[in-house]
């Protein structure tokens, strides 16, 4: 009994391993390929009334972006994978888009500690707010205190939990489909094409929370909105229901050629792991 629990543990911990590689490598090449249109996206976003955006210095903040990303890409598919794992376990085999949902928002909480900060960062750089991520990470906490780095956490996770869950959800449950319409595993295309139709509904459907979070995490020290429901009643009153679909159109492209490219880097990483892990117990068998 207890060398059945402890190769269970081991198998969770391997694929708990193997998430964390595959999603760090992936988010990495998303973020480096994609971010001038996701500056793009947030200055579009920001911009209020008929003020018009900056088009220079669209890869401001890259380099430390990439040092949020990486750990809190590793976290999420590093969480997600287990998690779905025994959520799918546990529940029948009709219920498998429930797993998939929930498993999303646990790996999108576990990864928000991280992810947060280095959104504001991101975001105020890409707003001209500061000319580097250590100098912009001390003058927040030294203006607004460490929960500046952590200002519109709350529309973060009201946007990120629904968009981590529902695109988590649509990627698995289509490649389900998919593989049981075509009788075979999915090649490396076909996941990635999945991966864009995932991100792009997503996208679009998230967008008015999107903007709304791109208003309380850059505001600073203005505090223009109370909170969530004020920048909502705010944006609403002020620039009309259009104002909430800012952006999307960057948006959309943004995250569907972002979801193509990590989805068919997460597989890939994922299946060349198991490779080497299954060559490694067939040479120790020997």
């Amino acid at each position: 009994m207890g060398g059945g629990e402890d190769g269970g543990s081991c198998n969770l911990l391997q694929v708990l391993f193997e998430g964390a590689v595959a999603g760090g490598a992936a988010g990495v090449v998303v973020e480096t390929t994609l971010y001038p249109i996701d500056t793009i996206k947030t200055r579009l976003q920001a911009a209020q009334g008929g003020s018009k955006i900056q088009w220079k210095g669209l890869y401001d903040g890259l380099g430390g972006n990439i040092v949020g990303v990486l750990p809190a890409s590793a976290i999420f598919v590093g969480v997600y994978e287990p998690a779905k794992r025994k959520l799918l376990e546990l529940l029948p085999e009709n219920l498998s888009a429930i797993a998939h949902l929930t498993a999303g928002a646990i790996g999108g909480a576990a990864s928000s500690l991280i992810r947060v900060p280095t959104e504001v960062v991101k975001q105020r750089m890409q707003m001209s707010q500061f000319k580097t991520a250590p100098d912009a990470v001390r003058l927040i906490v030294a203006k607004e205190g460490i929960k500046g780095l952590y200002a519109g956490y709350g529309s973060f996770l009201l946007r990120d939990l629904p968009f981590d869950a529902i695109q988590f959800c649509i990627y698995e449950q289509l490649r389900i489909g998919y593989r049981l319409a075509a009788k075979r595993d999915l090649k490396d295309a076909e996941n990635a094409i999945i991966g864009a139709f995932a991100g792009a509904i997503t996208g679009a459907l998230t967008t008015p929370l999107d903007v709304m979070k791109t208003r309380l995490m850059i505001q600073g020290q203005a505090h223009q909105y109370r909170g969530f429901i004020d920048c909502a009643q705010t944006i609403l009153r002020e620039e009309g229901a259009g104002a909430f679909f800012k952006g999307i159109e960057p948006r959309v492209l943004w995250i569907g050629i972002g979801g193509s490219i990590f989805f068919g880097v997460l597989e890939k990483t994922k299946s060349i792991l198991a490779q080497r892990s299954s060559s490694r117990d067939a040479k120790l068998k020997l």
